[in-house]
């Protein structure tokens, strides 16, 4: 029996959310409603933007974001294939077709220098990846976008409270860089509602239309006739979805967005523990923030030496308590999307497969101790030993 016990990741999560549940429960408005309401208004001064519209989760948020901006049938959207498969799958929920290109040398993000080859008369938006919650170079991306006059949409997932040097600014990931960003609530991620996502722009045309696009395309709103003093009667002017959030969620999500502060100075301080303890290992490569950005490590996913097993020495860690993820998919090679015209590649995705097949994501909550990220550290350059070179 291992000494310990350590998962990948723990929610913070205490009495204080299950109050705020309380209060809504008992108020007797439990779906979209007043407590979504605030919770928008608090997001979008959280990160800086005009407006933030709540949605059921970050795919949901994904398809909204490429709706209003146009995206359909027979066109292309450039992308990671290194990501979770919901950002390829929300642009073919468009009918359009994912471009992938590959990822940075030394990151996990896009490489902006394969931008612009991909670039197409079909293009119509560029979905950028802030991936594990490092952001994307957008000093390099956004005036590439802006010059072929293509919408550039943050998938932000992760990357709720990060930050990026803007104009000599910091400034958080959500203010108005691209056009568009989208966020998830779901239980990995630094901010919880349990399920849930956000998007934010500066656009109130956009606004609007996730509005009305994410209550089945309802022209009244459900406060607006519940609170009207004269009957109102709503129509449904196009087809929208069921992407509400709940006011359950939101209110938790209130709770959570007060401590997001405290929250990320805690896994600042284990990430930076982790990049200390870590450095000392020849040929492990940690991950590392350019001087413009403030990740809030959402994980903290390491690079293999060569020739290393990833399954061995996760098997070695799991055996000695310690729970890891793989390094981040690729939709490429999964089964869904190897029916050929799934997709198209931008280029060569040589690094996005390597990134996958020699990457682990280590423990990192709040809730660790310095003594869990030593014994982690520990117990990966042990394992690093016991696990033969291509064993493999």
């Amino acid at each position: 029996m291992s000494p310990r016990q350590i998962p990948v990741a723990k929610p913070v999560l205490d009495e204080l959310e299950v109050e705020a549940a309380r209060r809504v429960i008992l108020s007797g408005w439990v779906t979209q409603g007043p407590e979504v309401a605030k919770f928008e208004q608090e997001f979008a001064a959280y990160v800086g933007a005009p407006f933030a519209c709540a949605v059921s989760n970050c795919t949901t948020a994904l398809h909204l974001a490429l709706i209003a901006a146009g995206v359909g049938q027979g066109d292309e959207v450039i992308t990671v294939s290194h990501s979770f498969i919901a950002t390829a799958n929300a642009i073919r929920y468009c009918g359009a077709t994912p471009v992938f290109v590959d990822i940075e040398a030394h990151g996990f993000n896009i490489d902006p220098d394969q931008i612009a080859t991909a670039i197409t008369a079909r293009t119509k938006a560029i979905i950028v990846v802030h991936q594990l919650g490092m952001p994307c170079d957008l000093a390099r991306i956004v005036p590439l976008a802006r010059q072929h006059g293509i919408t550039l949409i943050e998938d932000a997932a992760c990357a709720i409270g990060s930050e990026i040097l803007w104009d000599g600014n910091w400034e958080r990931i959500g203010a108005p860089h691209a056009d568009i960003a989208c966020f998830s609530f779901h239980p990995r991620k630094v901010v919880t509602t349990g399920d849930g996502g956000m998007l934010t722009t500066a656009n109130p045309d956009y606004d609007r239309k996730f509005r009305l696009l994410r209550q089945h395309g309802m022209t009244v709103p459900d406060t607006v006739r519940h609170g009207s003093r004269q009957v109102i009667f709503e129509s449904y002017d196009e087809v929208g979805y069921n992407y509400r959030m709940t006011d359950l969620q939101a209110a938790i999500g209130r709770v959570q967005l007060a401590r997001l502060p405290d929250i990320i100075a805690a896994r600042r301080k284990l990430g930076a523990l982790y990049s200390s303890l870590l450095s000392r290992i020849d040929g492990l490569r940690p991950p590392t923030e350019p001087n413009w950005a403030r990740s809030n490590w959402q994980s903290y996913c390491v690079t293999l030496p060569a020739g290393v097993d990833q399954e061995n020495v996760m098997q070695v860690l799991l055996d000695r308590g310690i729970s890891t993820r793989r390094g981040v998919m690729n939709s490429h090679i999964e089964p869904a999307y190897a029916e050929p015209g799934m997709y198209r590649a931008g280029g060569s995705l040589a690094r996005s497969e390597t990134a996958q097949h020699r990457s682990i994501m280590l423990p990192l909550f709040v809730q660790m101790s310095e003594d869990d990220v030593q014994y982690v550290a520990s117990e990966l350059d042990q394992a690093l030993v016991r696990v033969p070179e291509h064993a493999l």
